[in-house]
């Protein structure tokens, strides 16, 4: 077996230049690690404070919810499709009803009608198949 010797040689002191680099570099990972630190706290602390916050008032009934409706009372519109206009079918999404039927003249159209307006938003032909 080898002996590992122990070194005899004790650690030199840094030229006054290399200590000068030194003690910025410990200085600016101080101030890095501050600044990190406060930021982490800055974080957590609105987090806390989201997640502990009392939920807002409730709206009035009165409002309307997120889909345009008023929570107290129905919704009352009026559509007006042209005269003569047979519905074949109809659909509804976000608000909107889709009418879809035939003209007098034969022409198949479509009519969306938008609740929340309360007006046609669309009056399209369609031809084709």
């Amino acid at each position: 077996m080898t002996a590992i010797e122990p070194d005899d040689q004790e650690e030199k002191p840094l030229d006054p230049a290399m200590e000068s680099v030194r003690r910025k570099m410990v200085r600016l990972q101080i101030v890095s690690g501050a600044i990190m630190f406060v930021s982490l706290m800055a974080v957590f602390g609105a987090v806390v404070y989201k997640t502990m916050r009392e939920p807002k008032d409730t709206a009035p009934a009165a409002s309307a919810s997120a889909s345009g409706v008023p929570s107290d009372a129905p919704l009352a519109a009026t559509v007006s499709l042209p005269l003569g206009f047979k519905v074949r079918s109809t659909s509804f999404s976000a608000g909107q009803i889709l009418f879809y039927g035939e003209t007098v003249e034969g022409r198949n159209k479509a009519l969306i009608f938008d609740l929340r307006t309360g007006r046609t938003i669309a009056d399209l032909t369609v031809t084709g198949n």
